[in-house]
C-alpha cells in the first residue's frame, strides 16, 4: 500500500480503552500482571505486550509496563532499574525496526494528565507502521541546540528550532555504549520538568528516533499547546533559553 499521510484512529476500539489518570477511581489493568494478555517478552518487573486496544489501523502496537509499581514514575526509577528498562526498551524498538515488517516504527512515552495518554500506571509504546515513515518528517535541525552538557557517547541540548515550540530538550546518543548516559539524561530532564520547570508542568512526552543509524529522544514538557502552532504549525522559541539552561547546570552538573 502507498505512503498515506493519516493514521486512523478506531473510535469503536477507542470507547472501550480505560482511562484512569483523569478518572482515578478507575481500576489500573497493569496492575493485574497475573490477568495480563498478549505478552511477548519480560525482565523481570518489565514486560513487552500486544496493546489489547488497538486503536490505529494498519499498525502493530506494543507496550512496555517500566514497574510493577503503579505510582512510581521514570524520574524516581533507581540507576539500576532505569538501565535495565533503556537497555531492554531499545533492544525491543530495534528488533520491530530491524523485521523489516513496517515502514518505520514509534517509540514513545506519554506521562501526565496533558501528554495524550490514558493510564497512569508508568509505560511506554512501541508502535509499527505499516504505512508511514516517521523519518521523512523529522529534520535534523529539530534535534540540533545549545549543549546543556557532554559525556563520551552522548549529549544533552536545548533545542534552537523546537518542533512545537518554547523548551524541547534533546539527548544525542553518538555511541551505543552510551545508553547508560543517555537514560541518565533523560531521567535527569523527567525529575526537571515535573519539580522546577513550572508551576502547571505536570506532563511530558519522550519520542525516540532513529535517523541514520542514530538513535535521538527528544522530551517536551505538555502545557497548553500555542495556538499560533495549532493552526499555524509556527512554532515559538522561549526567550528563557539561557536562563533554563543555567538552571539545570546548576541542579544537576
Amino acid at each position: 500500500m502507498a505512503e498515506t499521510n493519516h493514521l486512523i484512529f478506531d473510535s469503536t476500539i477507542g470507547s472501550f480503552k480505560p482511562e484512569n489518570i483523569v478518572n482515578t477511581e478507575v481500576k489500573c489493568p497493569f496492575c493485574c500482571r497475573e490477568k495480563l494478555e498478549g505478552v511477548i517478552a519480560e525482565d523481570g518487573p518489565i514486560l513487552l505486550l500486544k496493546n489489547k486496544y488497538p486503536v490505529l489501523r494498519d499498525t502493530f502496537q506494543t507496550l512496555i509496563i517500566e514497574t510493577e509499581d503503579c505510582h512510581s514514575e521514570l524520574s524516581l526509577y533507581s540507576k539500576e532499574h532505569l538501565y535495565r528498562l533503556f537497555h531492554f526498551s531499545v533492544e525491543k524498538w530495534q528488533e520491530m525496526i530491524q523485521s523489516k515488517e513496517f515502514s518505520s516504527v514509534l517509540f514513545y512515552k506519554n506521562h501526565g494528565p496533558c501528554s495524550g495518554g490514558t493510564i497512569r500506571h508508568p509505560h511506554m509504546q512501541i508502535v509499527g507502521l505499516k504505512n508511514i515513515d516517521y523519518t521523512t518528517r523529522i529534520t535534523a535541525n529539530s534535534l540540533e541546540g545549545t549543549v546543556i552538557h557532554r559525556s563520551r557517547g552522548a549529549e544533552l541540548n536545548l533545542a534552537k528550532q523546537p518542533r512545537v515550540g518554547f523548551c524541547e530538550f534533546n539527548v544525542r546518543l553518538y555511541d551505543e555504549k552510551a545508553l547508560n548516559q543517555m537514560a541518565d539524561y533523560v531521567q535527569i530532564i523527567a525529575h526537571y520538568l515535573l519539580n522546577h520547570f513550572h508551576k502547571r508542568c505536570n506532563s511530558y512526552n519522550i519520542f525516540f528516533y532513529q535517523l541514520e543509524g542514530q538513535i535521538s529522544a527528544k522530551i517536551m514538557p505538555r502545557l497548553v499547546t500555542s495556538p499560533i502552532f495549532i493552526g499555524y504549525s509556527i512554532p515559538q522559541v522561549s526567550s528563557r533559553g539561557e536562563e533554563v539552561i543555567e538552571e539545570i547546570q546548576k541542579l544537576y552538573f
